[in-house]
């Protein structure tokens, strides 16, 4: 079968010559088609065939000799384009869904239509240095106290206000499972605020963060929070960050720093002030707020009640209720339109965090958003995206590896073997943020594969399809309801639950561990030496040994040593004491011992008994074995 690993990003994929040259070797002259033919992961056989302007049989022919059968409507794995470029001597540009998003929107508006817009800002910064907390002073509201485990799980956008002048947060999550979202957010953002505790200093999340918002292009200010606690040094914090290439402006540099104190609600406004000299000063902050919305999707999740609740931070344009919209394989009617207080609003211009209501779907964190000319175009360009991702989904899916009886074949050969899990959680974020923790959990002989992941609760489909791959069923801040648990209870089906994201990689890695081989120890039972030799026409050469340690027992492994090495590894045929067998001969006692397969024994050779045992191993980075 050809495996399917999809390659990013777009591939130029030549065949054994040049575009446009024959082949040959039929007595005629073939024309061929020339140039560069770009298609879609996932084409079908048909559409593959008109782009290359080849018969779709020939394809077919070329997958068959691969030992692989498809028809002219299957879509095809992005390694099968590859061979049938080859194999026409084409050069083919595969594209993917994913590399499209990632180009640019271009607009071009009249300068008289524009008008200045909020700055959008990040929170960024190692975790537990008070990040929420201090987002939580700016808006005077209380979102800490509601989150699990200390971590922000999903990410919100607020406004404050400062000299009259709007400010509009995004709030990013500081746990390490959250370096996509940190790094999403940044893109998303005009300026990053880094929070840096001033008793703790530079940390590897303070890089990574540091790392990102350079990666997006924005200026960073800093907040070195905490300076009302007795051992604050904000000094040696500028001196850290100095290193990282952050020169304070009072140094001589171009970097804003303010000292705050979340907690006691310390010069806020000072880190504010400098936010708006950053923004008037290095960014021109404009947009026309006459043109369809457009904008990032900062959250999405699903609400018993109100359906798909989408989070927009509009970029251009204003949004207002009827709008149709769009955001990838989701459409809808803005219904409804809330800010950042929970308060309904009718409209919403660039800069402005708002929650809609209105969509079919709950589309994915870090979509675009953005109003279309009417319902029946939203429809159809979602449809359109819809289907393209189920064709690339086809294509990417990886063969084998879901059933039970594949699993088990890897085992019985020994190959990798598969954790597969299902993913559902309460918001896009959370989703996104459990596989990117769950990824990078790697081991050679496990491997774990996300083969579902969406937002919601846990349903009879979730348990269905579960049960048909062998999957365990992760939820994160969601449950099953009672259909579902019913229906796992009697297909058996592991369902878990968490509130907290260390737990719910903790609890993978101890799955992951308890699939691995056991551990192959090694323990020595005896050392003997052989004292006599006795052959015995029917049963070959017997060891007459004295036991100089340990205690020997019947059936264990045997090392043979001469002159100090290894000559012989068997094992014990029969043990002896005198005329009688014997299961085991303590030390300081004689024995006669044959062994299996191995007569070439001499007078003066040591014989060293021991025996295998598997031992379960306790963390994926213990080896596979410590035998031999």
């Amino acid at each position: 079968m050809i495996d399917s690993g999809a390659a990013r990003p777009p591939q130029r994929l030549t065949g054994r010559g040049p575009a446009g040259q024959s082949g040959g070797g039929k007595g005629r002259d073939e024309v061929k088609p020339t140039g560069v033919v770009d298609v879609q992961s996932g084409v079908s056989v048909k559409d593959l065939a008109a782009a290359l302007g080849i018969p779709a049989v020939q394809i077919i022919k070329i997958m068959m000799g691969l030992g692989e059968m498809v028809t002219i409507t299957q879509s095809l794995t992005d390694e099968a384009v590859q061979i049938v470029a080859v194999e026409v001597e084409r050069e083919v540009v595969i594209k993917h869904a994913s590399d499209e998003e990632e180009e640019d929107e271009v607009f071009e508006d009249d300068p008289e239509d524009l008008a200045p817009r909020p700055p959008v800002v990040t929170i960024m910064g190692h975790v537990d240095h008070g990040k929420t907390t201090l987002l939580d002073a700016i808006r005077q509201t209380s979102v800490a106290s509601g989150e699990a485990g200390g971590i922000t799980q999903h990410i919100g956008a607020y406004q404050a206000e400062a000299h009259g002048r709007k400010i509009t947060f995004l709030d990013t999550p500081g746990h390490e499972a959250f370096t996509a979202l940190r790094a999403r957010g940044a893109k998303a953002t005009d300026i990053a605020v880094l929070v840096v505790a001033a008793d703790d200093g530079v940390m590897p999340q303070t890089k990574e963060s540091i790392a990102h918002a350079r990666a997006a292009g924005v200026p960073i200010v800093v907040a070195v929070n905490k300076i009302d606690l007795p051992d604050s040094n904000p000094d040696r914090v500028r001196t850290e960050l100095t290193a990282e290439g952050l020169q304070p402006e009072e140094w001589g540099g171009n970097v804003q720093y303010s000292n705050v104190s979340a907690k006691q609600k310390l010069n806020l406004d000072d880190l504010l002030e400098r936010i708006l000299l950053v923004a008037d000063a290095e960014l021109e902050l404009t947009a026309n707020p006459k043109a369809d919305a457009f904008g990032p999707v900062i959250e999405s999740r699903l609400e018993v009640g109100r359906g798909p609740v989408v989070t927009m931070l509009v970029q251009r344009g204003t949004i207002r209720v009827g709008d149709a919209v769009l955001a990838g394989d989701a459409w809808g009617k803005v219904r409804a339109l809330y800010n950042y207080l929970g308060e309904k609003v009718k409209q919403a211009t660039p800069g402005d965090p708002v929650e809609i209501l209105g969509f079919d779907r709950v589309p994915p964190a870090g979509e675009m958003c953005r109003v279309v000319e009417n319902e029946r175009v939203g429809r159809q360009q979602a449809q359109l995206r819809g289907e393209r991702l189920r064709r690339e989904q086809l294509a990417t899916r990886r063969k084998g590896g879901v059933s039970l009886e594949t699993l088990f074949a890897q085992m019985q050969e020994g190959g990798i073997q598969d954790l597969n899990l299902i993913v559902k959680a309460d918001v896009a974020g959370s989703v996104e943020a459990v596989v990117s923790e769950i990824s990078k959990i790697q081991h050679s002989e496990v491997r774990v594969q996300v083969i579902h992941q969406a937002v919601g609760g846990i349903t009879e489909s979730d348990v269905m399809l579960a049960a048909a791959s062998s999957a365990i069923i992760v939820g994160f801040n969601v449950r099953p309801n009672a259909e579902a648990k019913t229906l796992a209870d009697r297909e058996g089906v592991d369902v878990r639950t968490y509130r907290v994201i260390y737990q719910l990689k903790d609890d993978i890695e101890q799955a992951l561990i308890g699939m691995l081989s056991p551990v192959q120890t090694e323990e020595i039972l005896a050392e003997v030496e052989v004292r006599a030799l006795f052959k015995v026409s029917r049963l070959g050469t017997i060891a007459g040994c004295y036991v100089t340690s340990g205690t020997v027992k019947r059936g264990g492994k045997v090392r043979v040593f001469r002159d100090g090495a290894v000559i012989q590894d068997s094992s014990i045929d029969q043990l002896k004491r005198f005329k009688e067998d014997v299961r085991e001969v303590q030390t300081g006692f004689e024995c006669g011992i044959l062994l299996h397969n191995f007569n070439d024994l001499r007078e003066g050779d040591v014989l060293e008994i021991y025996e295998v045992r598997a031992v379960e191993r306790t963390n994926l980075d213990e080896p596979a074995t410590t035998a031999g």
